[in-house]
C-alpha cells in the first residue's frame, strides 16, 4: 500500500476535528450547547486558549455559533447551512492560532522594542507618533484603528534595520487579518479594549523615545499580555459595543 505524505496540523485544528466528529456522531445534536471551554480543555488535555481557537475555527466554518453571554451552540449542517458556510472566508491550512500568535509576538517584539530604544532615529520616533495620532483618531470615530496599529509596530521594527525582523513582523500582521483572528476580534474588540491598547502603545512609545531598552521591552510584554487577556475573557463577560472596521 503506497504511503501518503503526512501533514502536521495546528493543535486547534486537531481539537476542532475531534469536536466535529462528536457532532457528526450525534454526541452534540443541533441546538445543543457545547461544554464550557474549561471542561473541554480538561477532557482533551490541552490549554483553554487552544480550545478557544478551535471553537472560533468551527464558527468560521459554520459548525457552531458563539452567542456572547450564553455559550457555543451546534448549528444545523443541512445543505442550506452548509452552502452558507461555504461562502465564508476559508481558513488556510497553515493559519496560526490567534492566541498562540500573540504569545509569539510577545517574545519577538519584546526584543525588537528593546532594540528600537537604542537604535530608533528621529524619523522612526516621528512615525510612531503619527501612528498613535491615527489610532486615537480612528478610536474617536468608533473605528478599529488597525492601520495605525500596524504602522506603529512597523515603525518600531524598521528602526532595527534588520530585514528578517521586518518581514517577520509583517508576517505576524498578515496573520492578524486572517479569518480566525478577525472572527475572534469580532467577539472581543470593543471601544474600551482599544482605548486600553492605545494607552499600552503610548507606554511603549515613551520608553523608546526615552531610549530605555528595559522599559521598552517591559511595555511591549505588558501590551501583549493584556492583548492575550482581552481575547481570553469569558464569552459570558462580553457584550460591550463592537467597533466597525474602516
Amino acid at each position: 500500500m503506497p504511503l501518503h505524505a503526512v501533514e502536521p496540523q495546528r493543535l486547534y485544528r486537531q481539537i476542532a476535528e475531534q469536536l466535529r466528529l462528536l457532532i457528526s456522531d450525534g454526541e452534540f445534536p443541533v441546538g445543543a450547547r457545547l461544554p464550557a471551554e474549561r471542561d473541554l480543555a480538561k477532557q482533551l488535555g490541552v490549554s483553554r486558549p487552544s480550545v478557544r481557537e478551535a471553537l472560533i475555527a468551527m464558527e468560521v466554518e459554520g459548525w457552531v455559533e458563539v452567542r456572547t453571554g450564553s455559550g457555543v451552540y451546534v448549528l444545523d449542517r443541512s445543505s442550506h447551512a452548509a452552502a452558507a458556510a461555504a461562502r465564508q472566508p476559508q481558513i488556510a491550512p497553515d493559519e496560526w492560532g490567534p492566541l498562540e500568535l500573540i504569545r509569539a509576538r510577545r517574545v519577538v517584539e519584546g526584543e525588537i522594542a528593546s532594540m528600537a530604544a537604542t537604535q530608533a532615529k528621529r524619523k522612526h520616533i516621528d512615525a510612531m507618533r503619527k501612528a498613535l495620532v491615527s489610532m486615537n483618531a480612528d478610536a474617536d470615530k468608533g473605528v478599529l484603528p488597525l492601520e495605525g496599529d500596524r504602522a506603529f509596530h512597523t515603525a518600531i521594527v524598521e528602526s532595527c534595520g534588520n530585514v528578517v525582523l521586518i518581514e517577520t513582523v509583517q508576517r505576524f500582521w498578515d496573520s492578524r487579518r486572517g479569518p480566525l483572528f478577525e472572527r475572534l476580534g469580532g467577539h472581543f474588540e470593543t471601544v474600551d479594549s482599544w482605548r486600553s491598547a492605545i494607552q499600552e502603545h503610548e507606554a511603549i512609545f515613551e520608553a523608546v523615545r526615552n531610549h530605555d531598552a528595559a522599559a521598552a521591552r517591559l511595555a511591549m510584554h505588558e501590551h501583549m499580555d493584556q492583548s492575550h487577556k482581552r481575547f481570553s475573557v469569558s464569552w459570558r463577560q462580553t457584550g460591550q459595543p463592537r467597533m466597525p472596521k474602516k
